[in-house]
């Protein structure tokens, strides 16, 4: 059974492995960020994987809810 994550996010043991994927897809979220941080452009992967603009948007919030949980701790030398 699929949970939501985040809004438009899901994970679910019997897709990808449990990764977060765009809701309603099989498309792994580190796919499409991965693409956004090769320079794709949006149009170019929103075309490719048949996502709605808010698809990529979700997977964006995805990114920056993922970062604002971690805590870095760097340690003087």
């Amino acid at each position: 059974m699929a949970a939501e994550i985040v809004p438009g996010i899901t994970v679910d043991a019997a897709v990808a492995f449990g990764k977060p994927v765009i809701a309603g897809t099989r498309l792994p979220v580190a796919l499409v960020l991965g693409q956004l941080a090769e320079g794709i452009s949006q149009e170019e992967i929103r075309a490719e994987h048949d996502l709605a603009q808010e698809q990529i948007h979700a997977a964006l919030r995805y990114a920056a809810w993922l970062a604002s949980q971690e805590t870095v701790r760097v340690r003087a030398e």
